[in-house]
């Protein structure tokens, strides 16, 4: 079976970070539809939106997968409710968010699922440690990510663990 690229983000700002983030890549890495193929490092990031709320650890990391656009989906969302996601608060703080950014070419939006995602080329905290990864990465529909004026711009993203996920690296 023919498998698609994909890129997720990861992030979390409440109780373990690290531990969300380190959980959620190493659940990722163990489902046997996803293979990650790059992890990038952790960066320390101001939040975006929302009620007040304390910086977020973000990564994103590179995957093949023979999961459709919308199983993916459910199993980034399982992998969530591992970490005990609530969606009460839009844009609030939680204990790990899972992103589908891209999923090979497709742009499609429908009543679950948009992509690319719909804000991806305005954040850093996606842009960054995906240009970390892939100095090459298009985003669908809207060119090269390191084009991207947000690309450009370290403005409240800090590098905090640089590579940490070594051992997910092909």
């Amino acid at each position: 079976m023919n498998s698609t690229p994909a890129v997720l983000a990861l992030g979390a700002n409440l109780g373990d970070p690290m531990a969300a983030l380190k959980g959620a890549i190493a659940a990722l890495s163990q489902h046997p539809k996803i293979v990650i193929t790059s992890v990038s490092s952790i960066y320390q990031t101001d939040p975006v939106g929302g009620p007040e709320q304390g910086a977020y650890l973000n990564a994103v990391l590179l995957a093949q997968t023979t999961l459709t656009a919308h199983a993916l989906l459910d199993a980034v969302h399982e992998i969530e409710n591992t970490w005990f996601r609530t969606r009460e608060v839009r844009w609030g703080p939680r204990t790990l968010d899972i992103d589908v950014i891209t999923f090979g070419e497709l742009i499609a939006t429908d009543e679950v699922l948009t992509l690319p995602h719909p804000r991806a080329q305005e954040r850093e905290f996606v842009l960054v440690p995906w240009l970390e990864i892939d100095p090459a990465a298009m985003l669908p529909g809207v060119g090269p990510v390191r084009e991207l004026p947000a690309a450009k711009s370290f403005e409240g993203v800090r590098l905090i663990q640089a590579l940490p996920f070594a051992e997910l690296q092909p």
